[in-house]
């Protein structure tokens, strides 16, 4: 019996065969087992913890953890518009940590990004937050919403864009 036969048993069995027939083809993520439907679960929750941790280690200032979360080969964009979007993209993690990371590391005192929500879906995880700081040239204080849109692969993040309010940014990067 296949599972559109399987389907359409179940449908009749509960009286609602009159609804439209859906096809469904033959592939893993419809397993009658859910196999596939689990795994592919496991790996979103793999994926989130990966996050989780660049977070941790970003909060701790642990800079080993960060490098070992970075693909060899990552593609790291900047918001467009934004101070540091100067030199987009950054690939490999030393572009990372000297242009974004060492930029920030200097020009602001006491920076976090504090990550609100964290969602996975597939190979992506989208983290919804806040960036927080003193910029130390001039003064003015940084409390910005972000949006990070990571891509994984084998455990590790190949891909980061970053969207902000890059006019606030600029704003308190600027002296008055």
């Amino acid at each position: 019996m296949t599972l559109r036969q399987i389907s359409m048993a179940a449908l009749a069995a509960a009286g609602l065969a009159c609804l439209p027939a859906v096809a469904m083809a033959a592939t893993p993520a419809t397993t009658v087992t859910g196999v596939a439907i689990a795994a592919a679960v496991t790996a979103e929750a793999d994926n989130k913890a990966v996050v989780e941790t660049l977070y941790r280690a970003f909060a701790a200032g642990d800079g080993a953890t960060i490098r070992g979360i970075l693909s060899p080969d990552i593609v790291w964009i900047e918001a467009e518009s934004g101070p540091y979007a100067d030199l987009n993209p950054y690939t490999g993690p030393a572009a990372v940590f000297e242009g974004v990371f060492g930029r920030v590391g200097q020009q602001w005192q006491g920076f976090t990004a504090t990550p609100e929500t964290i969602l996975a879906s597939g190979d992506r995880v989208v983290s919804l937050g806040r960036y927080a700081g003193i910029n130390i040239a001039t003064g003015e204080a940084l409390d910005a919403q972000f949006a990070h849109v990571f891509t994984l692969s084998g455990g590790k993040i190949v891909a980061f864009q970053q969207y902000t309010d890059t006019a606030q940014w600029v704003d308190k990067v600027t002296p008055d």
